[in-house]
C-alpha cells in the first residue's frame, strides 16, 4: 500500500464502542447508567454535541478499577469485526503506513491491533490516570483526543508525506477530511451506519473487504 491509512477503533476496527463496553463490565454500574452513557456516545459519533463534551459527560459517570480493564480487553478482542479479522494479513502487509487513531484508550486498544502487528507508536489514543489503589480516577486532559478536533490535529502533525485514506464510522473521523487533512474519507458501515454523516463520505464501506478491493484496482 502506496497511500496511508487512518483507522478508527470503536465501532470500525471492533464491533463495539469500547467505553460502553467498559461500562457494562463495571460491576457497579446500573442498567439507567449504562443507557445514558449509550446516548451520549450516540449523540457525540452523530456530531449532535462536541466530541470533548461527550467524552467529559461519559467519564463523569465511570467508577473504574484497573482489573476492569482487563475483562475489556478480553471481551473487545472477541468483539473484532469481522473483515478485519478477515484482512488480518493485508493490515499486517501495510502495519507501517497504518495508523489508529480514535478517542479511546490506548491501553484498551494497544493489547487488540498489536496481534495485527501494529506497533503502539503508531497509535494516538488518550490514556487513563491510575492511582496508588489501582483506580482509574481520570484521564490526562492534555492528550488532543480529549478535545474537539483531536483527530486532525494528530493528523496535523504527523505531517505524512503521501495520500490519507480515513476510515471510521463518526463525524470525528469525516472532521479530518472536512478540515483538509485527508483525501478521503471512508464511512465503514459494517457494524452502524450513522444516517447524518452518509452524504459527507467519499465511498461506504460495508466491510473492510471493500477498501481492499478499491486498492487491488488501483
Amino acid at each position: 500500500m502506496k497511500d496511508y491509512l487512518i483507522i478508527d477503533f470503536d465501532s470500525t476496527f471492533i464491533k463495539i464502542e469500547s467505553l460502553d463496553e467498559l461500562v457494562k463490565i463495571c460491576n457497579n454500574q446500573n442498567k439507567k447508567t449504562i443507557k445514558k452513557i449509550e446516548e451520549i456516545t450516540k449523540m457525540g459519533m452523530e456530531g449532535i454535541i462536541s466530541f470533548e463534551e461527550s467524552f467529559s459527560e461519559r467519564f463523569k459517570l465511570l467508577s473504574i478499577k484497573k482489573n476492569d480493564l482487563q475483562k475489556v480487553i478480553k471481551s473487545l478482542n472477541n468483539n473484532i469485526s469481522k473483515s478485519f479479522i478477515k484482512n488480518k494479513e493485508f493490515i499486517k502487509k501495510n502495519r507501517k503506513k497504518i495508523y489508529i487513531i480514535s478517542g479511546g484508550f490506548i491501553e484498551l486498544i494497544y493489547p487488540v491491533v498489536s496481534k495485527f502487528g501494529i506497533k503502539k507508536s503508531n497509535i494516538f489514543a488518550n490514556n487513563f490516570i491510575i492511582d496508588h489503589d489501582n483506580n482509574v480516577i481520570g484521564y490526562d486532559r492534555n492528550n488532543p483526543l480529549s478535545k474537539n478536533k483531536g483527530k486532525v490535529e494528530i493528523i496535523k502533525n504527523l505531517n505524512l508525506n503521501g495520500k490519507i485514506n480515513v476510515i471510521g464510522g463518526g463525524y470525528a473521523d469525516y472532521e479530518i477530511k472536512r478540515e483538509g487533512y485527508a483525501d478521503k474519507f471512508y464511512l465503514f458501515i459494517e457494524n452502524i451506519k450513522r444516517k447524518n454523516i452518509l452524504d459527507k463520505a467519499d465511498f461506504l464501506l460495508k466491510s473492510l473487504d471493500d477498501f481492499v478491493k478499491i486498492f487491488d484496482d488501483e
